[in-house]
Order: structure tokens, then C-alpha cells, then sequence
């Protein structure tokens, strides 16, 4: 796969901590496969929900879970192209952007929007992403 993040002139860099969140445009080419991951959310192996209360750690194992996803396609999260993020609440979301570049430093394209729940109450964040190899 031959992936590039391009920044085009014209538009702006989303920096948040000292991060750049995401790539505005992302070009793959000779892409052989494509794996899309359904929303995930903070959940451990047996099911239990992870950090209730705590967007840290609710990102944190979104992460990890999206990491796994990824593994079982034969993808990394290097192959990261796009994610869809959703969060009860985006100023705490972007309090956090050194746990999301843990996981999205690949520069993936994104998308995050505020959402007033998830499928359950104690849900703090969902990511859904699209993945090239």
C-alpha cells in the first residue's frame, strides 16, 4: 500500500496539545484490501465496560479494542485511512489528544462529532474506522 497525508494549502491544521489530530486527506493507492471496523466501544475482553466516568480511559480501550480489530484483519493501526468518532462530551474529548495519538498517529482522516448518548449511559466514546492494506 502507498498511503499519503496531504495538508492542503487552503485548509487549516486542527492542532490540539501539540498534535495534529488528523490528515484533512489521506491517498492510498495499490490498496489490495479494505477493513471497515463498526463502532467500538469501551469495552475489555469479557464484555465489562472500562473507565466508567473517565474519558481517558474510555479512549484508551477504544483504543486497544480498535488495535485487536485491526490485528484480526491482518491490519495495524498504521492502516488507518478514516475514523468516525462519537462523544458525550468533545471538550473533554480534546483534553485528551495524547491518548488518541497513541492509537491515530498515523494521521487518519477523521471525523468527531458530539452525540447527547451512546448505546449505553456509561459510554463516553465510539470509534468506527476504515482501514488499507
Amino acid at each position: 500500500m502507498n498511503r499519503e497525508n496531504i495538508f492542503p494549502a487552503g485548509l487549516s491544521k486542527r492542532v490540539v496539545s501539540g498534535h495534529v489530530l488528523y490528515a484533512p486527506v489521506v491517498r492510498v493507492k495499490n490498496v489490495g484490501t479494505l477493513v471497515f471496523i463498526s463502532g467500538l466501544l469501551a469495552r475489555n475482553g469479557v464484555g465489562e465496560i472500562v473507565g466508567r466516568g473517565d474519558m481517558a480511559a474510555q479512549l484508551d480501550q477504544v483504543g486497544q479494542n480498535l488495535a485487536v480489530a485491526l490485528e484480526s484483519a491482518g491490519a495495524s493501526l498504521a492502516n488507518l485511512i478514516k475514523t468516525n468518532t462519537f462523544v458525550t462530551d468533545i471538550d473533554e474529548f480534546f483534553k485528551h489528544a495524547d491518548i488518541r495519538m497513541k492509537y491515530f498517529g498515523a494521521l487518519p482522516t477523521s471525523t468527531t462529532v458530539e452525540v447527547r448518548r451512546l448505546s449505553h449511559p456509561d459510554f463516553l466514546v465510539e470509534v468506527e474506522a476504515i482501514a488499507a492494506l
